[in-house]
């Protein structure tokens, strides 16, 4: 079942060599030749995915999605459809098998990343789609038929040798419509679930880096968004400019509170680590995560009204309580409720886990001088914010 969770997007390819970006070969104009076989020295010997999935883990990411192929064409599988793969390489080992095995001993759920662009493959170039075809190797040599086998070939494989996959993330839609890629995969996989940027309707869809909820606070439709922890980069990138706590997990709050899975990405080095730096700033958002006790994953909407001024909130509701989401922050040290089913039986605000006081009573701004009899608030305060200035604030209510 299609619960929204916290998961670890890896984008991971030879491209790390180079320390610039994924999709370097485009962006920095590298030779070709240069470019590919730099490719084929690709040598990750400090590759240990377990490593991996155990930081996953400790982050309170229930699953990792894996970039199999990259805009550059380079497989980190085992792939009997072209040559350009982890195989040839110094390195020689299938390095999406290691991490299926890791991810099956420690109770991960793997899904798979693949590009539908392909600057390697002889039939790479799809001109009915205006994004990310700059860099095709053939860019005379159109055939989008052949495309669609040689991608079918692949998904075959990655759908069939790597145990159960929860979700596929196609990349860059290919604006031509084909079901049968779909279909194909539905048949290989039954349970998965599919992205929105492929050959025909998928089942979720997939907002990017910096994205406005919409107009209702919670997703009608199965939502997965994704941010990496650097600025610039999905893939390693030397001197990366990582984005701030309060960016990431305010981001997390905002759409994860409103039903969406959110993937966020590192990028490991040539050596297959994610380092220190990366590590870092992804257990900085880890640290806030991990205090929310669950309350963003498996959460219900809750369209109530709550009359709460001044604030941006989005309100949830799991196991009979209720989570206001605040994920801008708060502007005082409390918060007022207009409307609210009864008095609470406690508040707590989830970054500490302590208590808060709450009364029923009347505030001054809200008082209505035209009316007699006023009703009172729950007006809810003592809330340490300048402690939590840099990251959103959730309270849990328990009527």
């Amino acid at each position: 079942m299609f619960n929204n969770k916290f998961g670890m997007f890896i984008h991971w390819g030879a491209y790390a060599t180079l320390g610039l970006h994924e999709q370097a070969l485009a962006r920095y104009n590298v030779p070709r030749d240069e470019y590919e076989s730099m490719c084929m020295q690709f040598n990750p010997t400090d590759y240990d995915p377990e490593k991996w999935v155990l930081l996953a883990k400790e982050a309170g990411m229930k699953y990792i999605c894996f970039t199999a192929k990259h805009h550059d064409g380079f497989c980190m599988w085992d792939t009997k459809q072209t040559d350009y793969n982890i195989m040839n390489t110094p390195y020689g080992k299938d390095t999406l098998k290691m991490l299926s095995n890791a991810c099956k001993k420690h109770g991960l759920l793997l899904s798979l990343y693949y590009s539908n662009p392909d600057w390697h493959y002889e039939y790479g170039y799809n001109p009915e789609s205006k994004s990310h075809q700059w860099a095709a190797k053939y860019k005379n040599q159109v055939d989008t038929v052949k495309l669609r086998d040689f991608i079918k070939a692949q998904i075959t494989e990655l759908l069939t040798n790597y145990g159960d996959i929860y979700t596929l993330f196609w990349d860059i839609p290919p604006c031509i419509y084909d079901p049968s890629l779909n279909e194909l995969v539905r048949k290989l996989q039954p349970n998965i679930y599919i992205n929105d940027r492929g050959w025909s309707e998928g089942d979720f869809s997939t907002p990017e880096r910096e994205y406005e909820s919409p107009n209702s606070a919670h997703f009608t439709r199965m939502t997965e968004a994704c941010n990496s922890v650097g600025q610039q980069s999905w893939g390693f990138r030397k001197n990366e400019n990582f984005y701030s706590k309060r960016h990431l997990c305010c981001a997390i709050d905002r759409y994860m509170s409103a039903g969406a899975s959110y993937l966020l990405n590192v990028g490991p080095n040539d050596k297959g680590v994610i380092t220190d730096e990366y590590r870092k700033n992804l257990m900085k958002v880890a640290d806030w995560y991990n205090r929310m006790e669950g309350a963003l994953e498996s959460a219900e909407a809750d369209d109530t009204d709550y009359g709460i001024r001044h604030n941006k909130y989005i309100a949830s509701s799991k196991n009979g309580k209720t989570y206001l989401h605040f994920y801008e922050g708060l502007i005082s040290s409390s918060v007022a409720l207009q409307n609210y089913p009864s008095v609470p039986k406690k508040v707590r605000l989830l970054n500490n886990g302590n208590e808060l006081m709450y009364e029923l009573t009347l505030l001054p701004e809200f008082i209505d001088m035209n009316k007699l009899e006023q009703d009172k608030l729950l007006h809810i305060y003592g809330i340490d914010i300048d402690n939590f200035a840099d990251e959103p604030i959730v309270i849990e209510i328990q009527w």
